[in-house]
């Protein structure tokens, strides 16, 4: 699929700017912050940014948001880099970090305290939040507003020097406290914060506000269109303020235009809150396959491709909605049904033995690799006496209308036989530990008694003789219930009040069997794949095998099943 050939109302709005002769080019920047492994939802932004700058010949720009340099790490840098790789961009335009411009910020800052435009105020969190008012009722301007500016320009350059505790000081925009709009309420451009910067070191003990670092980083990378999520709509104003009123020392006046942000069922979107499954010991790490992060993605076997092609379905509209996860698993199907190779493993050993074959004798069978790509080849596999078959193909008493193996039943193994099963062995216990067939030789795949039309179903298996033992992870989705765990507002900064409602406690829901261990035998044709490396195991799911794995004991992760099982299991 070309996610080039639709539409929408972004790509609209940018031809018709470029017909208007408003900007001669297109210039995007895809602006993530450092603090946590990216995932599924930030791939809206990402895909959108990136892929706008190609369809119009155009540029993106990587520009990481370090401003908050407690919570920030290079391990974060590094992935998020792997990541955009990995759904097939390249920061064209060039790879850039808001704290290039700290000095230009620090400028601007200085001349709009001179100007009138800025001032630096006393009032502590608590108070600030009083003096801005609500919704629908006006803030109130702080005592410390109409200060001259000589005075607030000798405070901010003290504050810059380290002279006085973190929260005591802050530099704000001088807008309008009783504006409708409460992010235009004399907005923080500068907080003071005692924390050495990964990439300047203690240069700097007051560090930039996003609200006001972000338009100056646009503006001075020539961006054209600033794209982001639905949440900014309330902060554009801000954004044009700010590039207006600093537009005699900038180069370029970029447009912002929102779009709905992904939100997905049974998934967590919140970082803060991945970070609680990460820091709990919920998950084993960032990129635990039960995690909605591109890493877990990509370790479980979903692909670049599959993710792309999902964020082109689900389209760009400004109407918050709400997608299913199984549209995300359909793409990822829809994508490795083409591309992986089959192989055989059973996940619930059951042993067979054939009565009537001989003894210590076996047979070479060639399987195909892909039905529909004969391209793709083929491997062998041995047939003996012995067996392993999934447990589930096996009922001594058969329930009504079950077509797999039971006492008088006749079944086909792939590639193989037509066997009629004649009972089966147990143990003290009662428990079947053996199912016991003949073989019809005369239906040999590939002969002309292979047609021979019988009731059962065909089943997969495993050669006893020189099966591999493996450990298969299932995953299902974290949460049990359908409702997703949205991002919580992330425009609002550090040390200011985050407005996102309060979420029932989605610990209480977490899924206990999202993770089921099992041990069962592959055939050998797995045994030399690669980390990363998928199969289709037939009748099973596709699956993929994990870093844990080892010479002696190879894991394979579940990408996803051949249907949607965990909707229908929520369902009934």
């Amino acid at each position: 699929m070309d996610d080039m050939n639709r539409t929408n109302f972004i790509w609209d709005a940018i031809e018709k700017d470029l017909a208007e002769g408003v900007y001669n080019e297109v210039h995007t920047r895809f602006p993530p912050e450092p603090n946590g492994y990216m995932h599924i939802g930030h791939c809206k932004a990402l895909i959108m940014d990136f892929l706008t700058a190609e369809k119009f010949g155009g540029k993106c720009n990587l520009r990481f948001d370090d401003t908050n340099p407690a919570k920030e790490d290079m391990e974060f840098v590094r992935n998020i880099e792997k990541d955009i790789r990995w759904l097939g961009f390249d920061w064209t335009g060039g790879l850039f970090y808001a704290s290039d411009y700290y000095d230009k910020c620090y400028e601007i800052a200085e001349d709009w305290i001179l100007r009138g435009l800025a001032y630096v105020d006393e009032l502590n969190k608590e108070e600030m939040r009083a003096y801005r008012g609500t919704l629908t009722e006006p803030g109130k301007n702080s005592p410390w507003r109409d200060r001259p500016a000589e005075e607030s320009l000798d405070l901010f350059r003290r504050m810059r020097a380290g002279e006085f505790p973190e929260g005591t000081k802050t530099l704000r925009m001088k807008i309008d406290m009783a504006s409708p709009n409460i992010v235009m309420r004399d907005p923080a451009m500068y907080r003071i914060l005692y924390k050495e910067h990964w990439r300047t070191g203690n240069k700097w003990c007051i560090y930039p506000m996003y609200d006001f670092s972000h338009p100056i980083g646009d503006a001075l990378e020539g961006i054209t269109h600033s794209l982001c999520s639905l949440e900014y709509e309330i902060h554009r104003p801000l954004y044009d303020w700010v590039v207006e009123h600093a537009k005699n020392m900038l180069p370029g006046h970029p447009r912002q235009i929102e779009f709905a942000r992904l939100n997905m069922t049974r998934t967590v979107m919140s970082k803060r809150y991945l970070r609680q499954l990460v820091e709990g010991g919920y998950v084993k790490g960032w990129d635990d396959p039960r995690m909605p992060t591109l890493s877990a993605l990509r370790r479980r076997g979903y692909t670049g491709r599959a993710i792309r092609d999902f964020v082109s379905r689900i389209g760009m509209s400004k109407a918050d909605s709400v997608v299913d996860l199984a549209l995300l698993e359909s793409c990822v199907r829809d994508d490795l049904g083409e591309t992986s190779p089959r192989a055989m493993a059973v996940l619930h050993p059951l042993k067979v033995i054939l009565t009537n074959w001989p003894e210590g004798e076996t047979k070479t069978i060639e399987m195909e690799n892909h039905p529909d790509h004969p391209e793709m080849g083929t491997h062998t596999v041995t047939f003996g006496r012995e067996l392993w078959i999934d447990s589930e193909d096996f009922m001594e008493v058969p329930v009504k209308k079950y077509q797999r193996m039971f006492p008088g039943n006749e079944v086909r193994l792939k590639g193989a036989y037509i066997v009629r099963c004649e009972g089966c062995e147990k143990d003290e216990n009662g428990n079947v530990t053996a199912v016991l067939c003949t073989v019809d030789f005369d239906t040999a795949s590939g002969t002309a008694g292979a047609d021979r039309k019988i009731k059962g179903k065909t089943l997969h298996w495993v050669s006893a003789a020189d099966a591999v033992p493996f450990e298969a992870r299932l995953y299902e989705p974290l949460l049990m219930d359908e409702e997703a765990v949205e991002a919580e507002d992330e425009t609002a900064e550090e040390g200011e009040e985050n407005t996102t409602p309060a979420k029932k406690d989605f610990i209480s829901r977490l899924n206990p069997d999202s993770l089921t261990i099992l041990h069962g035998y592959a055939e050998p044709y797995v045994q030399a794949a690669n980390v990363g490396d998928t199969f289709q195991f037939l009748r099973t799911g596709y699956f993929c095998k994990d870093p844990d794995s080892t010479e002696e004991l190879p894991v394979f992760n579940r990408t996803v099943g051949l249907r949607d099982t965990f909707t229908k299991q929520v369902k009934a």
